[in-house]
């Protein structure tokens, strides 16, 4: 399902997407038509419209815009694009790859996307700055044929093909777990959030808000920028102003979270928070202490099936206009060294990289082995 405040972005540009659909110069096409690997590329939900470019003749020139970069979860998202972009049966069909980084600049984002366009490029995958601003490069890009894909932060719109997880949904769970953990509905609880101004974190703090904010919990709201060593230390600010709290609600760079209280001495308490394989580490090492963890997973794999999807809609394939890829998530029961965490990897490294309804596993191999610089 989509957030409350996504549903509502999207009923106001509804009417307009209905017109633009017949423009002479918009592309993509919307048919009545299954969804092409609809295993893989499941639409988000029975309203999703079904997106259809003119199929065109490979290998196709491949660009990956990311903004931000400032945080483990980017940097191995970049690392999966380009080894993604490697393997023996996706090279054949990249003629050129290019992955830049542009900040957290709306209008440098844009400018990159635009650049791409001009030069040729017949897809381009990108994580938004911003859900909003986006409305003159979509046109540019319709105008081109280009296939515009934004995944993880998406934009509040009908008008592109996007890839993500239900963020709306992850904090939803989130909540309820904690308070299944509890077993109470009042307290103290910490929320740490991401990256301001982002999709990805209003949707996990609007889910997380609109189960909490029910109950007569405490909420002490923190900004972690998904990155452990910002998540530390906000954390233990928090800790030295508020005190001892009955539970955390992280978005990332949950480890650190755990770090501060650790060196705080604050008693183990049950936490929501990302796949970060550190994370997973600490649970699966303190949680007969009482560090009771749920980990969820956004994967930074997300954007290989983003390429994947690009590629596939300039095959002229019919493509979801939202596709939605189930997350993963395990808690303090599930945990298995191997399995889905590492004892021997990085602590940084983002577990789930799998997606078998896909045919896409990039390793850990693949992964480290390659640098977030541009190129």
């Amino acid at each position: 399902m989509f957030s409350k405040n996504t549903v509502a972005a999207l009923a106001a540009v509804s009417m307009g997407f209905a017109v633009g659909a017949g423009s002479a110069l918009a592309a993509p096409e919307i048919v009545d038509e299954e969804s092409y690997d609809p295993a893989c590329f499941a639409p988000w939900n029975d309203d999703t419209p079904i997106f259809k470019w003119e199929a065109r003749e490979g290998p196709y020139k491949i660009a990956v815009v990311n903004g931000f970069v400032g945080n483990i979860w980017r940097i191995q998202m970049i690392k999966t694009a380009k080894a993604f972009a490697e393997q023996s049966d996706i090279a054949p069909l990249i003629s050129e790859f290019k992955v830049v980084s542009t900040g957290t600049d709306a209008a440098a984002q844009l400018g990159a996307i635009e650049d791409f366009i001009n030069q040729g490029f017949d897809g381009i995958v990108t994580i938004a700055v911003s859900p909003t601003g986006f409305d003159r490069v979509i046109r540019l890009a319709d105008r081109n044929n280009v296939v515009l894909v934004p995944f993880d932060n998406i934009l509040d719109t009908q008008d592109v093909m996007m890839v993500n997880e239900d963020q709306f949904a992850m904090g939803v769970m989130s909540a309820n777990w904690i308070i299944d953990k509890l077993g109470k509905n009042s307290g103290k609880i910490l929320e740490v959030r991401g990256l301001p101004g982002n999709s990805v974190d209003r949707d996990r703090h609007l889910g997380f808000r609109s189960i909490a904010d029910e109950q007569d919990f405490e909420i002490i709201e923190v900004v972690g920028n998904w990155a452990p060593g910002d998540s530390q230390k906000v954390t233990a600010d928090a800790l030295a102003v508020h005190g001892t709290f009955d539970a955390v609600f992280s978005q990332g760079g949950t480890n650190g979270t755990v770090q501060a209280m650790i060196d705080a001495g604050h008693p183990f308490v049950p936490i929501a928070g990302e796949a970060e394989n550190g994370f997973r580490k600490q649970i699966a090492e303190h949680s007969d202490e009482g560090l009771l963890g749920l980990s969820y997973g956004q994967s930074p794999g997300l954007v290989a099936i983003a390429i994947k999807a690009a590629i596939a809609a300039l095959e002229g394939n019919p493509m979801p206009q939202l596709i939605s890829v189930p997350f993963p998530f395990a808690d303090y029961t599930t945990l298995e060294d191997g399995v889905n965490f590492w004892s021997d990897l990085p602590d940084d490294f983002f577990t789930p990289n799998e997606f078998p309804p896909c045919d896409v596993n990039i390793t850990a191999v693949e992964i480290m082995g390659q640098s977030e610089a541009d190129e």
